[in-house]
C-alpha cells in the first residue's frame, strides 16, 4: 500500500563537486598502487606516529557518531539530511588519505577489497547510466529506452540509459558516500577493541531509537515531539515509517546479540556452583546493562507493529541460533541458556506486556485483497522484460512505474516495496546480481567464521552477522528498506563486519605478532 511521509525527493541539479567526489575512492585505489608497499623491516618514526595515530582517533570517533546520528534526522531520509551525511562522510574519507599520505596501511585491507570493488563497479555502472550517449550506441545495449526517447524526440542525437539522470546523479553521490563509510569502517576498526566500541555504540543507539518511540507512542501526544508530524500508538523512534524503524532495530539488535555471545565463557567445565555462579552473572551481573538494552529494543519492535521486522528478527535468531549451537567450537552450557532466554524472556514475557498478541492478530488477520503490493510486483516485472540489462536508471522508479501500472493500484507508488524488484528494475539484472553476490558472499563468510574461529569476539561477530543477513534478506522481500540511508548503512555494515568476523586478528593473535615484530627487531 502507499505509504503516507515518504514524499518524493525532488531533482537535485548536478553540482560541481560532483566529479569530484565520484572520483574520490577511484583516487584512493590508485593511491594505494602507488604508495601502498611499505619497505620490509623498515621503522616509523613516533613523531610521525603520533599526529597520525591522533587524526585516526578524532576519525573513529567521527564515524561512530554519524552513525549515532543516522536514525534520527527521519532515517536521513530526506535530501538535507543525507546532503549532510555526505559532506560529513567526505570529510572523513579526505582526513584518512590524508593521515595515511606518510605512513599508508593499505596491507591491513587486502582481505576487504572483493568487497569494496564490488560496490565500486555498482558505483561506476550508476555514473554510465547517466551519461549521455549516442543514439545508436543506446539502441544496442537499450533498445526500449531509445524506442521511448525518439518517441519523444525523434531528431534526438544522444540520451541516457536512465529515465532520469537528475535523480540517479542522486543516486550516484549517495552511493559513492555509502563506499566511503564502508572504506571507514573496514580501515578504522582495526583491533578488538575499537569493535566493541563499535558494538556497544550501535546498541546504544538501537536503545535510544526504542525508548524514544516507545516513550512517544505511550505519550498519546498527537504530534511528535520533533518536527510536529501525526504521532499514534505504533512506534517508529527517529523514523517516519515503523518498517524502517524496525528494520533499524533488528540490525541493532543482532549486533547487541553478538556482543552477548562474545562475553560469554568459553569454557563449559568447572562445578555445578561455578556453572551456576557464570549464568547468574551474565543474566544479572555486568551484563545487566547489555540484556536490559535488548529488552527494551525488543519492547520497540514489538511496538512498531512492523510485521515483517518481527517475523525475521525471531525467524533469524531461530536459525543463527541453530547454527551457532551446531558450529560454535567450546560453546558453553550458557550460550544454550542465553539463546532460550532470548527467546522465552524477550517475546514471552516482555513481548506479552506490550503488544505481541495484538501483531500477532495483525499478522493473521492480513488480506492481499487490501494489499496492492502484489499487484506492484507483476506489473513490475514488465519493466524488468523491458529493461534486463541497463535498467530504468537509480532512482527512476517513481517516473518508470507508471507506464506499466494497470488496473488495480489507485495510489502512487514511489518506491516498489520490494528491495529485490526494485534494484532489478532500476539497475538491471546483472547489476543486482552484483549486489546479490556481495551479499551471499559475505554471508558465506559469517558461516565460516562462526564455525572455524575460536575467539569469543570473533565467533559473536560471526552470529551476529549470520543473524542480520538473514534478516534482511527476509525484510527486503516487502518493503524498501535500502532506500533509506539509515537502514541502508546500518546493512552495509553488517555485509562488512561479517569479513571483519572471517579476517580480523583477535587479540591473542595481535599481541603474538607483536611479540614476534618485537623479537625481530632486538
Amino acid at each position: 500500500m502507499f505509504t503516507p511521509g515518504l514524499q518524493l525527493s525532488p531533482g537535485v541539479k548536478k553540482g560541481p563537486f560532483g566529479p569530484f567526489l565520484f572520483y574520490l575512492p577511484v583516487v584512493a585505489i590508485e593511491f594505494m598502487f602507488a604508495n601502498g608497499r611499505a619497505v620490509p623491516g623498515s621503522t616509523i618514526p613516533p613523531e610521525a606516529t603520533q599526529p597520525t595515530s591522533r587524526l585516526e582517533r578524532v576519525l573513529f570517533y567521527s564515524l561512530l557518531t554519524l552513525l549515532f546520528w543516522l536514525p534520527i534526522p527521519l532515517g536521513s531520509h530526506r535530501p538535507w539530511a543525507w546532503a549532510f551525511m555526505e559532506v560529513w562522510v567526505f570529510a572523513m574519507m579526505a582526513g584518512w588519505l590524508l593521515s595515511n599520505l606518510r605512513t599508508p596501511r593499505w596491507q591491513s585491507l587486502k582481505p576487504y577489497w572483493p568487497l569494496l570493488a564490488i560496490f565500486g563497479v555498482f558505483q561506476l555502472w550508476i555514473c554510465i547510466q547517466q551519461i549521455p550517449l549516442p543514439i545508436g550506441l543506446l539502441k544496442s545495449i537499450a533498445p526500449t529506452t531509445a524506442a521511448a526517447f525518439l518517441a519523444a524526440d525523434p531528431d534526438l542525437t544522444a540520451a541516457t540509459l536512465s529515465f532520469d539522470p537528475n535523480q540517479t546523479h542522486v543516486s550516484l553521490i549517495k552511493g559513492i558516500s555509502y563506499w566511503c563509510i564502508l572504506f571507514l569502517l573496514l580501515a578504522l576498526i582495526d583491533n578488538p577493541k575499537r569493535l566493541r566500541t563499535l558494538g556497544w555504540v550501535v546498541v546504544l543507539t538501537g536503545t535510544f531509537q526504542a525508548f524514544y518511540g516507545v516513550m512517544l507512542a505511550l505519550s498519546g501526544s498527537e504530534t511528535t515531539w520533533v518536527l510536529g508530524f501525526p504521532n499514534n500508538t505504533i512506534a517508529t523512534g527517529g523514523f517516519r515509517y515503523k518498517n524502517h524503524f524496525g528494520n533499524f532495530l533488528v540490525m541493532c539488535l543482532c549486533l547487541g546479540i553478538g556482543l552477548l555471545i562474545a562475553s560469554l565463557s568459553g569454557s563449559s567445565g568447572g562445578k555445578l556452583k561455578d556453572r551456576l555462579n557464570n549464568i547468574v552473572n551474565m543474566l544479572l551481573g555486568g551484563k545487566a546493562v547489555l540484556r536490559l538494552c535488548l529488552a527494551m529494543m525488543v519492547i520497540g519492535l514489538v511496538m512498531s507493529h512492523s510485521r515483517m521486522a518481527n517475523t525475521a528478527f525471531f525467524a533469524s535468531l531461530s536459525i543463527a541460533g541453530a547454527l551457532g549451537l551446531l558450529l560454535i567450537r567450546n560453546k558453553s552450557r550458557s550460550l544454550t541458556i542465553l539463546l532460550a532466554s532470548l527467546m522465552v524472556i524477550d517475546l514471552m514475557i516482555v513481548g506479552s506486556w506490550f503488544g505481541v498478541d495484538k501483531l500477532r492478530q495483525e499478522i493473521e488477520e492480513t488480506s492481499f485483497t487490501k494489499e496492492t503490493r502484489d499487484e506492484v510486483n507483476q506489473y513490475g516485472m514488465t519493466l524488468i522484460e523491458q529493461h534486463p540489462l541497463s535498467g530504468t536508471g537509480a532512482g527512476s522508479f517513481y517516473s518508470s512505474f507508471p507506464s506499466v501500472q494497470g488496473p488495480g493500484i489507485n495510489g502512487f507508488y514511489d518506491l516498489a516495496h520490494n528491495d529485490y524488484l526494485q534494484f532489478a528494475i532500476e539497475y538491471g539484472v546483472p547489476a543486482a546480481l552484483l549486489l546479490g553476490t556481495a551479499v551471499l558472499w559475505s554471508l558465506y563468510h559469517a558461516f565460516v567464521a562462526l564455525r572455524t574461529r575460536r575467539d569469543s569476539l570473533m565467533q559473536g561477530l560471526a552470529f551476529a552477522t549470520l543473524m542480520a543477513i538473514v534478516a534482511e534478506l527476509i525484510m527486503l522481500t516487502t518493503d524498501f528498506h535500502l532506500q533509506a540511508p539509515a537502514t541502508s548503512i546500518y546493512f552495509l555494515m553488517m555485509l562488512g563486519l561479517a569479513w571483519k568476523a572471517r579476517f580480523m586478528e583477535s587479540t591473542g593473535q595481535t599481541n603474538a605478532r607483536r611479540f614476534r615484530h618485537h623479537i625481530k627487531i632486538s
